[in-house]
């Protein structure tokens, strides 16, 4: 996984016309999305209680989420009490079905000739994929998904992991331990509680119903 370095945030410039992304064959687990910036929606919709945030490169998408060898997110996300169901990659579409979805910040390394390389972190369109599906919680898969997204958005870079002093695009967040094997130095156990702290952050930032006379 990239380490954050120097950075920053992609200019958007105005009435820029939006183009249906085309395709390509699979490449080493990711499709390939010419020149995009823009997140997966894929397993986005409106009015879902979570949505889990990677990172990934620009105009790159997962073909299979969290599916390389050794990687425990189903399990944790089983064993945190985040889903009512175990699920596995082949089955990813069911989530937002429980209430959960996922996706990805776009950063893009860039090389201009004559400059240091520099790290742009297209923050705008993530934030209006988050805007609309409007979830109550937005976590980050990893301290270094949340550091990029802290990097691009001007606030102070997580030192630990739990709820976020400060708010992604107007929505609480939350950095969960990496599940990735690169993280299998931190013990199961200790992942699983701090996912499951997400389960009582969730059940303490719902909105609670309107009660009708």
């Amino acid at each position: 996984m990239t380490q954050p370095s120097a950075a920053r945030q992609s200019p958007e410039p105005r009435f820029r016309p939006r183009r249906p992304p085309t395709y390509s064959r699979s490449r080493g687990g990711r499709t390939v999305v010419p020149d995009s910036t823009e997140p997966d929606r894929r397993l986005l919709r409106p009015g879902l209680r979570l949505v889990i945030a990677g990172t990934t490169g620009r105009g790159r998408q997962p073909a299979q989420f969290y599916a390389g060898p050794g990687n425990r997110f189903w399990e944790l996300l089983d064993a945190g009490g985040l889903v009512a169901e175990r699920l596995d990659p082949e089955h990813a579409e069911r989530l937002p079905a429980l209430g959960v979805g996922l996706t990805d910040l776009v950063i893009e390394r860039v090389q201009r000739v004559g400059h240091e390389p520099e790290m742009i972190i297209h923050r705008t369109p993530f934030d209006t994929a988050i805007r609309w599906a409007a979830p109550q919680v937005v976590a980050f898969v990893s301290k270094t998904a949340a550091t990029w997204y802290a990097r691009g958005a001007g606030e102070r870079l997580p030192r630990g992991y739990g709820e976020l002093d400060w708010t992604v695009a107007g929505i609480p967040g939350f950095v969960l331990p990496g599940p990735s094997g690169a993280n299998n130095g931190m013990p199961l156990a200790l992942r699983t509680a701090l996912w499951g702290d997400l389960a009582d952050f969730l059940e303490a930032s719902a909105v609670p119903p309107i009660r009708r006379s």
